[in-house]
């Protein structure tokens, strides 16, 4: 068998705050949330069961918190696939969320860059194999 990525961690303030928002924002799933003592938990989240790349959630302590927002250095980061992104993107601003700009028509879909609750970059983007 071939590695997959299975799990990356996302740093967070709060674990509840995340998947508060990974829920409201993203319509992600709570796949697994269970308490390893001294605070910590293991939390995962993704868009579904059967996702293949799935997120940790990952509360960051000591010199961990200069790291959240910038996951990727201030560049996009993540990248979320839709098969409809008209309905994707108007249901994640009725949840509030921040895109920096309009639609675009890329060679590879239709995508728009958004914020996640740490200001993190995203990708929404339908690819353009399912126009």
């Amino acid at each position: 068998m071939t590695p997959q990525l299975a799990l990356a961690a996302y740093l967070a303030r709060d674990y509840d705050e995340a998947i508060a928002w990974f829920r409201a924002a993203l319509d992600w799933q709570l796949l697994e949330d269970t308490d390893m003592g001294g605070g910590k938990r293991w939390v995962r989240v993704a868009p579904d069961t059967d996702a293949t790349t799935q997120f940790l959630i990952a509360r960051a302590v000591d010199d961990q918190v200069d790291a959240i927002g910038h996951h990727a250095g201030g560049r996009v980061g993540y990248f979320l696939h839709t098969d409809d992104f008209e309905a994707s993107r108007a249901r994640m601003l009725d949840a509030g969320v921040h895109f920096e700009e309009e639609p675009r028509h890329e060679p590879y879909g239709i995508v728009a860059v958004f914020r996640d609750l740490y200001g993190n970059r995203w990708d929404l983007i339908q690819p353009a194999s399912v126009h």
